[in-house]
């Protein structure tokens, strides 16, 4: 007679986490329409029941989805880009890591970027969220440049407004970028990283140190 191992009791947070894990990988692959509770409970290695008890509707385990893979990503971009380094070298650093989290993490910008914007309203609300927190990384990381710019010139030129149009233009573009990077996989992480800063840094250099372009009269 087989007597069949108990499972293992774990914490709550880390339940969650193999479940949200799981729903990651069966909505990326099925699609949020496609993808049914029975297979990513099988997937998590649990019931049925207890994904509803741990994480709500199908619609809640979406949002949820939404929050862990968010948060990766946030925290992988202001760990790269922290530091005391010059400008420059901590948004080559928060890009690469941007880029790189879109590589290794395919299914969760897969959630993020392509089936959640196309979802009703509580799922949109939470994308919002998410965007706004990588936004916010963005722009601090921006205005830190400038603060710094202006620390060495002794003079402020740019002003937060500032920091905001330029956050808005790099996040733009990187999201861009990640539909390119799907039709060119011969490209790595790091060169597309390279390549748009190369694009955005030198710009950016000339305007910190004052230099602006006007039309022609």
């Amino acid at each position: 007679m087989t007597v069949e191992k108990p499972r293992r009791r774990l914490p709550r947070s880390v339940r969650e986490r193999e479940i949200v894990e799981a729903a990651l990988r069966v909505f990326a692959q099925r699609g949020y329409h496609a993808a049914v509770v029975d297979e990513i409970a099988e997937v998590a290695g649990i019931s049925k029941p207890m994904v509803y008890l741990y994480l709500g509707s199908k619609e809640e385990l979406f949002a949820a989805c939404i929050r862990h893979a968010s948060a990766a990503m946030t925290a992988a971009f202001r760990q790269a880009a922290d530091g005391g380094d010059a400008p420059e070298l901590r948004l080559w650093r928060g890009l690469s890591a941007f880029f790189g989290f879109v590589a290794e993490h395919r299914d969760s910008w897969v959630i993020l970027h392509r089936q959640a914007p196309q979802l009703g309203a509580a799922i949109t609300e939470e994308l919002a969220r998410a965007r706004d927190a990588v936004m916010d990384e963005v722009r601090g990381l921006v205005w830190r440049g400038i603060a710094d710019a202006d620390a060495d010139e002794g003079e402020g030129r740019l002003g937060q407004e500032d920091a905001d149009f330029v956050a808005q233009a790099l996040v733009g573009a990187a999201d861009s970028l990640t539909d390119w990077m799907e039709t060119h996989p011969e490209e790595s992480s790091e060169r597309v990283a390279l390549r748009l800063m190369n694009m955005v840094w030198v710009g950016m250099r000339d305007v910190l140190d004052g230099e602006v372009w006007t039309p022609p009269a």
